[in-house]
């Protein structure tokens, strides 16, 4: 029962203070999962934030359901889950009653302006926290730096292309490599 308190209560916390959705939730997550808590290691938060990406839903919310489940199986999932989604819900549902005109007001607007920069300064650390634990290996490299290379590029000459193009690229570039690694391992062991 504590344990499920506790996974309650984290959540709730990582999500009633972070602003800017689930990628600025990552880096909290980790902070407080890996770090603080060691309830995952970092291999696993950067699989669930892979997994959680590519599958239906927030991405944040699928990480705190991850890791529920993985400390408490069902009931932890469930928990993780509610405690993610719940100070966000009352937080609108408050706004919407009793502000009607709320992005009116003068101070709530500039305080979004630095929440902007925030957002963006906790999605990079992320990508750079990442990228250093990532295991370095050049096709890994070469993706990362297409990547990043494409999204300058296409938020440079404002073109018209999903970010989810490019990961349908990555995807289907790390498929064909690890299908052909495949293949050279099986032929290898026949020799």
């Amino acid at each position: 029962m504590t344990s499920l308190l506790d996974l309650f209560l984290t959540f709730a916390r990582i999500g009633m203070f972070t602003f800017g959705g689930g990628y600025a939730m990552i880096s909290l997550i980790e902070n407080v999962c890996v770090e603080t808590k060691k309830w995952i290691t970092h291999d696993e938060m950067m699989t669930v934030t892979v997994i959680a990406e590519s599958t239906p839903g927030p991405i944040a919310i699928n990480c705190a359901t991850y890791v529920g489940y993985k400390k408490g199986k069902l009931p932890g999932a469930i928990v993780a889950t509610l405690g993610m989604v719940i100070p966000s819900f009352i937080i609108i549902y408050l706004i919407s009653v009793f502000l009607n005109h709320f992005l009116d007001i003068t101070w709530v607007v500039n305080a979004f302006k630095g929440v902007k920069i925030a957002v963006g300064i906790l999605m990079v650390d992320v990508a750079i926290k990442m990228f250093v634990k990532m295991k370095k290996k050049a096709l890994q490299i070469a993706i990362v730096c297409f990547a990043v290379l494409s999204m300058i590029l296409i938020n440079l000459f404002a073109w018209n292309i999903s970010s989810m193009v490019l990961m349908i690229m990555a995807a289907v570039i790390g498929m064909v490599v690890f299908v052909i690694g495949n293949h050279q391992g099986r032929e290898h062991v026949k020799e």
